[in-house]
């Protein structure tokens, strides 16, 4: 039992993928934050009223 084995290795680190960034015009950001703005507040208002089991997030 004194050999070393490599069953319990570190495993090795994985590598991350580059960053795509996005520049938008201050229109399309607004446009983009009222779409994101209304989709919170129509699942909200649609998963008010179910079973807690049926929520999701």
């Amino acid at each position: 039992m004194s050999e070393p084995t490599e069953r319990f290795k570190k495993a090795a680190r994985k590598k991350s993928a580059p960053v795509k960034k996005v520049a938008l015009s201050a229109e399309a950001r607004q446009a983009y934050e009222e779409l994101v703005r209304s989709r919170d507040e129509r699942d909200r208002a649609y998963g008010q009223f179910l079973p807690a089991e049926n929520k999701g997030k």
